[in-house]
């Protein structure tokens, strides 16, 4: 069936459960349907471990009886699965409290245009192309040394899914995606010493993807570098987190910045609008019409449009992230960001990989951050990390066992240089990021 079809028969699905909504009694809805087809192998020791086909869809409905709100959710799409599912969650309306902010996005708001962000590349659910990738992959990466002695697997995966919204205010649309990965996950063993480390590439379309080779190379490589790994003493040095890791401070800054953080006032960012939170010369766009982006969206999860944003301007903090329940809870509008972010492009300062080494001089390269100690109340930052002990620009040898701990607000402002080769893998684009001076916890 053509890609086109099939989106016209989830299309006209979402159509009816629309309707049949306001037949049963809601003043408004909204509907979401999705289905994925995909497939995913994984290798041990390169043997076949596990070889598994997706081939799922479910449809979630939201509906308002005046400023009471009821969902339900089915993954049977029959006709009578549908109504069920319908007049349960009109039901559930009729018995929740009010609640003066529920309700869809405003009218004005939602999407009008929506431009081929060239999301859908499909190629065939091939399992014996599959197996012998991840097979390749994992052959690449024990064949690399001889100290790599064990591996935690490699893994194939291809998903091709369409998703289709709609809601009362009259958008019904959607759209087809793809999704390729490859990683590789391997142990090497020295003297007594045993380190792990991976690799991955990621894609929209399948052929882009880094080669078998170069995956299950890069993961031995990663994982032969860290053995021999020391302790190192307790000390204040700068940090320099690789891009592989970067993109999570600012999933903390995300978190900081969301508009359910900040109705609920637990954000260590509350009331920071317009002021300093970044260095000067620091820059965040946020640009969702990039075409093949692995986080492209022309409307949101509520149907709200998404345009090119500045997120912070001059580090200065230039705007919140709201849905349109938190918007109205905070007496603002939705900026379209019900599901997350959209592509946010970290500016830089030109800095290579190698010059941000000799910018910080003698400190900690973090290439690992473990455990969930980061409080976005408070700011307080504390996590396990391994990686490298750099002196005079050059590094000396691995470490780990080490904590390293901060305030976000002192990190945020005390970023010194962020390098322009970016890990483009995910939905922060960001290179590697130094921070001035961080606690760390060693011997």
């Amino acid at each position: 069936m053509q890609i086109e079809q099939q989106l016209s028969e989830i299309q006209n699905v979402v159509d009816d459960v629309l309707k049949m909504a306001l037949s049963k009694g809601a003043t408004q809805a909204e509907a979401s349907m999705s289905k994925v087809q995909g497939i995913a192998v994984s290798s041990r020791m390169q043997e076949v471990e596990n070889v598994e086909f997706t081939n799922d869809g479910g449809l979630g409905i939201s509906v308002y009886v005046g400023k009471r709100k009821g969902s339900a959710s089915t993954a049977d799409l029959s006709k009578a699965a549908l109504t069920l599912a319908v007049e349960k969650a009109v039901d559930i309306a009729r018995y929740t409290s009010e609640d003066p902010c529920t309700g869809l996005a405003d009218a004005e708001l939602i999407a009008t245009e929506f431009p081929d962000l060239d999301l859908y590349h499909p190629q065939e659910l091939d399992t014996e192309k599959a197996i012998k990738t991840t097979i390749e992959t994992e052959a690449a990466a024990m064949n690399y040394d001889p100290r790599i002695t064990n591996s935690d697997g490699a893994s194939y995966n291809a998903n091709l899914g369409m998703r289709v919204y709609g809601n009362t205010h009259g958008i019904n649309t959607g759209y087809p995606s793809s999704r390729y990965s490859l990683s590789c996950m391997v142990i090497g063993s020295q003297d007594n010493d045993m380190q792990r480390d991976y690799a991955y590439t990621v894609d929209r379309q399948a052929p882009l993807l880094k080669s078998a080779a170069f995956v299950g190379q890069e993961a031995a490589k990663a994982t032969v570098d860290r053995l021999g790994a020391r302790k190192i003493n307790t000390a204040n040095v700068p940090v320099l987190f690789h891009k592989d890791l970067a993109s999570s401070l600012f999933g903390h800054y995300v978190g900081a910045i969301s508009g359910g953080s900040l109705y609920r006032r637990s954000s260590f960012l509350l009331d920071s609008l317009d002021k300093q939170v970044f260095p000067e010369w620091m820059n965040i766009e946020e640009k969702p019409l990039i075409k093949s982006g692995l986080a492209s969206s022309s409307f949101d999860n509520e149907g709200v449009s998404c345009s090119d944003m500045t997120i912070v301007d001059g580090g200065r903090l230039a705007t919140y992230l709201y849905t349109t329940y938190s918007a109205r809870k905070l007496n603002t509008v939705s900026n379209g960001h019900a599901g997350g972010i959209h592509n946010w492009i970290v500016g830089d300062t030109g800095h290579s990989d190698a010059d941000l080494l000799k910018e910080m001089g003698t400190g900690l390269f973090v290439t690992e951050l473990m455990g969930q100690g980061v409080n976005i109340v408070t700011g307080d930052y504390s996590r396990g990390a391994a990686g490298f002990w750099v002196e005079n620009g050059i590094i000396k040898y691995p470490v780990h066992e080490i904590t390293i701990a901060g305030d976000l607000r002192d990190m945020f402002k005390n970023i010194v240089a962020i390098g322009k080769d970016k890990d483009v893998r995910g939905s922060v684009q960001t290179g590697s990021v130094l921070v001035n001076q961080m606690k760390i916890a060693g011997n």
